[in-house]
């Protein structure tokens, strides 16, 4: 197939969905530009968001390194980029997740994560809790975590769900408060100490 070019580039701090005239595939996404922005496919709908940046990243290391050091020898924690391949027009790319190891491929994974973890960005807020919610849930991503960087206030919010297939809000933290998740296997949660390094001291 053709090489797919972008007439403009996303504004710096806004995704945008972007039609091609027909649905696309997880396929055409390997002709996107290796151009920093991170490019996801919903439903068939490129999504594009601009490039992280560093407190966005700070976070989701911390909360990586957290969940890595608890996380069973059957599992595996992973950071973007990598891809959640959910349908063949579907796919996502969360800032980190949690699957089992025999499920990963080297390129990818085929199948619902255990967790999925979103660090929330000005550009992203709003896809993140609508759209990508309403996805993960459609496709029984068991655990959804929604994470805001801020560095005074930092939160975790912990999505579930239920035996309807339905998320449910089983936790929402703050500063020092501790999140003890149950799923997708114990550990402690503080969002402040996943903020910790975005003070010099």
């Amino acid at each position: 197939m053709a090489v797919m070019t972008l007439e403009a580039p996303p504004p710096a701090s806004t995704p945008i969905r972007l039609s091609f005239g027909r649905p696309l595939t997880v396929d055409d996404l390997e002709e996107m530009p290796d151009d920093g922005h991170r490019y996801e496919l919903l439903d068939g709908s490129l999504l594009v968001s601009p490039a992280p940046g560093w407190r966005h990243q700070e976070v989701a290391l911390a909360l990586a390194t957290v969940l890595k050091t608890a996380c069973p020898r059957d599992m595996r924690v992973v950071i973007a980029p990598f891809a959640v391949r959910l349908t063949a027009d579907t796919e996502f790319q969360p800032d980190v997740l949690v699957t089992f190891f025999e499920d990963l491929t080297p390129k990818n994974l085929p199948v619902p994560p255990l967790l999925a973890v979103e660090v929330r960005s000005p550009s992203t807020a709003l896809v993140d809790l609508n759209l990508k919610k309403a996805a993960y849930q459609r496709h029984r991503v068991s655990s959804y975590w929604l994470v805001d960087p801020d560095r005074d206030a930092p939160t975790l919010t912990a999505l579930e769900l239920d035996d309807f297939g339905h998320y449910v809000e089983v936790a929402a933290v703050s500063g020092k408060q501790k999140f003890h998740a149950k799923r997708p296997f114990p550990v402690t949660v503080v969002p402040a100490e996943l903020a910790a390094g975005l003070h010099s001291s």
